[in-house]
C-alpha cells in the first residue's frame, strides 16, 4: 500500500515551481510503475507531461492533475520550509500541498489500496502535467489530441483541484469561469502642466474606459456560475516627475466569464468600449479559454453518492473559482473535480491537514469502487 502523506512529502519536496519538473514526475512513474501502470511521457517544448493507464476498454475513468505550482512569493514570509513537507500541528506544510500534489498522492494511493481488492473491468489513466500553473500551453492540450486519436478517451476525467471549502468533499466542480486578460494603452501628449493647452493627457480618458468597462453588465450569471466580470489589475502611468502630463498610460485587467459568454464575442464588447472612451489607443486581449458546464446528470450523481459513501455527507455543486484543465478536457468528456480545501492555495504558508488527506484518500477509493461497480457507462465515442 502507499502511504498519500509520504508521497505527498516527496513531490513536495521536488521545488517544481512552474514549469519546471523538478523530479516530481519521476516520482510518480515510480510509484504507477510498481502498481501495473504503462507509463508515456510527452514533452513538448521543455515541458514534461505524463500518461499512465492500466487495463483497457471501457469504463474508463481519468484521474488529471498537474505537478507544477505558483511562485514563493516572499519567500522569508513562510513559517515552515516550503519545499521540506514539514508536519506540524497535525498539517502537513509546503508550496503545493492543495494545490494539488497531495491530491494526486491521495487518488495514487487510493488506486494501491483498489487494484489490491479483486480486478476491475475497464481503464483508469492518469493526465499529469507539468503546465497549468502558468501558460498552459504544452501540457493537457497537447496530450489530448493524441490520446483521442488512439480512441483511448475516457468517459469522465476527475480533476484533483482544490474544490472543498469547510470540509473536503463538500463540494463538486462541476464547471468552470472561462478568462481573458487585456492590456490597453491609451496615449497622448506630453507636456508642462502650466500649460495644458498644449498637452492631450491621456489619464481621463484611460479613467473614463475602465469605469466604463467596469460599470458594464455583461449578464446576470446563471444558477451555477456567477456573473462574468472584468476586474482591474494594475493602472501605470510610469511618471517620474509631478509636474509633466504623461504621453502614455497602460493598464491591464481580466475577466472571468460565464457560460452565458463567449471569449471572442467579449472581446468584440471590449474593443468596441474602448473605441468609444480611449481615443488613440492599443488593445491587446489574449484568450484563455472559455466556461465550461458538465451536465452529464448520471456520473455527477454518482460522484455525490461516492463521496457520500466516504463522508456521511452530500457534496453541493459548484462552478466558482478559478480556470483549470477542466476547460480543456471537456471538450473530449465530461468532466468533475474533486480536491482539497481551497483556503490556502496559493498562498504563503500552503497547507492541508494530515485527516484531510486519510480522508480524500478515502473519497477516492469510493468513487473508484462507485464507477468500476455501477453499470458500465457508455463509450466516449458513444456520447
Amino acid at each position: 500500500m502507499i502511504d498519500p502523506l509520504l508521497l505527498s512529502q516527496k513531490l513536495i519536496s521536488c521545488p517544481s515551481i512552474t514549469p519546471k519538473n523538478e523530479g516530481a514526475l519521476e516520482i510518480l512513474e515510480d510509484s504507477l510503475y510498481a502498481l501495473g501502470f504503462t507509463c508515456e511521457r510527452f514533452d513538448f517544448e521543455g515541458i514534461v507531461n505524463l500518461y499512465a493507464y492500466i487495463g483497457s476498454g471501457h469504463p474508463h475513468l481519468c484521474f488529471a492533475g498537474h505537478t507544477d505550482v505558483v511562485p514563493l512569493g516572499e519567500a522569508s514570509l513562510w513559517t515552515h520550509p516550503p519545499f521540506q513537507g514539514v508536519i506540524h500541528n497535525d498539517r502537513l506544510w509546503g508550496r503545493g500541498t492543495a494545490d494539488m500534489k497531495c491530491a494526486i498522492a491521495c487518488f495514487i494511493s487510493a488506486l494501491s489500496r483498489f487494484l489490491n481488492e479483486k480486478p476491475f473491468k475497464g481503464t483508469i489513466s492518469l493526465l499529469i502535467t507539468g503546465d497549468e500553473e502558468k501558460d498552459a500551453i504544452h501540457g493537457t492540450q497537447r496530450v489530448l489530441p493524441i490520446i483521442a486519436e488512439r480512441g483511448h478517451l475516457p468517459d469522465l476525467c476527475l480533476i484533483g483541484e482544490p474544490t472543498s471549502l469547510n470540509e473536503v468533499g463538500d463540494t463538486l466542480k462541476i464547471g468552470r469561469r472561462g478568462s481573458v486578460v487585456g492590456k490597453l494603452i491609451c496615449y497622448g501628449t506630453q507636456g508642462h502642466i502650466a500649460y495644458p493647452q498644449y498637452t492631450d493627457n491621456p489619464i481621463p480618458r484611460m479613467l473614463n474606459t475602465l469605469k466604463a468597462l467596469y460599470e458594464y453588465e455583461f449578464d446576470k450569471g446563471t444558477d451555477v456560475f456567477e456573473p462574468t466580470r472584468l476586474e482591474i489589475t494594475s493602472i501605470d502611468v510610469g511618471n517620474t516627475a509631478s509636474n509633466i502630463v504623461p504621453q502614455r498610460i497602460e493598464a491591464h485587467f481580466g475577466i472571468r466569464l460565464n457560460i452565458l459568454q463567449d471569449a471572442k464575442d467579449l472581446c468584440e464588447i471590449v474593443k468596441s468600449i474602448c473605441n468609444e472612451y480611449a481615443g488613440k489607443h492599443d488593445l491587446q486581449m489574449t484568450i484563455h479559454g472559455n466556461a465550461f458546464l458538465t451536465k452529464d446528470s448520471d456520473k455527477i450523481m454518482l460522484l455525490q453518492k461516492a463521496v457520500q459513501a466516504a463522508t456521511g455527507y452530500f457534496p453541493a455543486l459548484s462552478a466558482t473559482g478559478a480556470t483549470t484543465d477542466g476547460r480543456f478536457i471537456s471538450h473530449y468528456c465530461p468532466v468533475i473535480e474533486c480536491g482539497m480545501l481551497e483556503s490556502t492555495m496559493h498562498q504563503v504558508d500552503e497547507h492541508v491537514g494530515l485527516n484531510d488527506i486519510q480522508k480524500l484518500m478515502s473519497i477516492y477509493i469510493s468513487i473508484l469502487k462507485v464507477f468500476f461497480l455501477s453499470a458500465p457507462s457508455p463509450s466516449a465515442s458513444e456520447e
